[in-house]
């Protein structure tokens, strides 16, 4: 009989501790989504994009192991809206890699298209989350020039996207739109047509919008203010991959004016930033900009938020001691807005925090404060947006396709409300059995 008594206490006590363990994980799912309605900050668990505040989105990361949805950065700060009026190489800008190669574009009529991927959004959307460099691939193709994503230096059917003035006129819109923003624009160029880039800049209207090329700063001097650039309406500017289109068309060659890492696999390589074999040396002065290429040869938009996590932020401070001590300018990635939490846009922010005011983000600095006179921000869990209406723009964070799979409301609601319910009464049970 007592040997029974102690089988019977010992199930008891293991039934108890299961349904208590089931109890507390019931509650730390009610804890987890406290917030909702727009209250959610970054790294807050989330059942729907809903929950989440202005700017950001809700997804996980399962290439880090991360299923549970969290709200994840969608927007970028716009560094000039906080400290203004300094040279325009003295900010730190993101750059969407082949922009205009998104996620579920429309191929042409009867045709399967046979390329890789790397935005999920449209260009316009990108402007407006805060992207101010774009790299597009230009090609002669259909008697016009469109934007491919090829090989061998022609554009093909099943590599087509569209033509290059549609994606012209969504940045004319924007800067039309947005009159104290700038945007880059870096062309991996195979127009043969003479006078081609010329023509199409005109029919798009950005013409007028041009920095023009004799003004550019040649010996790695400082760019004018961005004010300046502002004012005078200096507020694109145009690189491209060909040397001649310089003399003939007035558009810079990229590497006279800009360093440049490797792009692909290798500069995505822990520890290592080679420069690109076209741009002179990373530590070089006789360029004033720099662009870090980070994103893989083959992109994967489920590895962008593994890749945009911590490798980022390392590949960065490896980069900027391969440049001597410079941080980029401009940051190049694929999927833009996937991570696990921050992303690009922390670090972003980081960057610009230091070069224009000396403090761990952009968001402790202070215009018109001496340099290392910083804010006493509470070290947020994951970052903030920018809530400077000057530069808050209306993006959607929300993809072409779903950026994860998030829990069901109705799931959400089951689990944190009846599960408890549920628990209490098999106790009941039991102690009335047991008693």
């Amino acid at each position: 009989m007592a040997c029974f008594m102690d089988h019977y206490s010992l199930c008891r006590a293991h039934a108890t501790q299961f349904l208590f363990l089931l109890l507390m994980f019931s509650l730390s799912i009610v804890n987890s989504t406290a917030c909702s309605n727009g209250n959610c900050q970054v790294l807050d668990s989330c059942a729907a994009a809903t929950d989440c505040g202005p700017g950001l989105y809700c997804g996980n990361c399962p290439a880090l192991g991360k299923n549970r949805p969290i709200c994840t950065r969608g927007q970028a700060t716009i560094p000039t809206t906080i400290i203004g009026d300094l040279p325009f190489n003295k900010y730190s800008w993101l750059v969407t890699h082949n922009s205009f190669s998104i996620v579920d574009t429309p191929a042409l009529p009867g045709v399967q298209r046979l390329t890789f991927y790397n935005q999920e959004d449209t260009v316009t959307n990108q402007l407006r989350n805060g992207a101010r460099g774009l790299m597009l691939d230009m090609y002669d193709f259909n008697g016009d020039i469109w934007l491919c994503h090829s090989f061998r230096g022609q554009c093909f059917n099943f590599t087509a996207f569209q033509p290059a003035i549609n994606t012209l006129r969504e940045v004319e819109a924007f800067l039309s739109q947005y009159p104290t923003e700038i945007v880059t624009i870096i062309i991996e160029d195979y127009v043969q047509t003479p006078k081609g880039l010329t023509s199409l800049f005109i029919r798009a209207g950005l013409d007028k919008y041009f920095f023009p090329v004799s003004k550019m700063p040649k010996k790695g001097e400082d760019w004018p203010t961005v004010t300046e650039m502002v004012q005078k309406n200096y507020r694109l500017l145009v690189f491209s991959s060909v040397a001649s289109k310089e003399a003939e068309e007035g558009i810079a060659y990229q590497w006279r004016y800009i360093l440049e890492n490797e792009s692909g696999d290798p500069g995505v390589k822990a520890g290592s930033c080679p420069h690109r074999k076209e741009s002179q040396p990373l530590n070089s002065r006789k360029a004033s900009l720099f662009l870090q290429n980070y994103f893989p040869t083959y992109p994967v938009e489920e590895d962008a938020c593994k890749e945009h996590s911590t490798p980022l932020a390392e590949m960065v401070g490896t980069c900027y001691k391969a440049a001597g001590n410079l941080l980029p300018n401009f940051l190049a990635v694929n999927f833009y807005m996937r991570s696990d939490g921050g992303g690009v846009f922390d670090v972003l922010d980081k960057m610009n925090g230091q070069t224009l005011c000396g403090c761990s983000t952009v968001l402790a600095c202070q215009g018109g404060a001496p340099f290392g006179s910083c804010k006493n921000i509470a070290v947020p869990r994951g970052s903030q947006t920018n809530n400077n209406s000057a530069g808050s723009f209306s993006g959607s964070v929300q993809f072409s396709r779903s950026a994860s799979a998030v829990h069901s409301p109705n799931c959400m609601v089951f689990y944190s409300f009846y599960l408890p319910l549920v628990v209490f009464s098999l106790m009941s049970v039991i102690d009335k059995i047991w008693v």
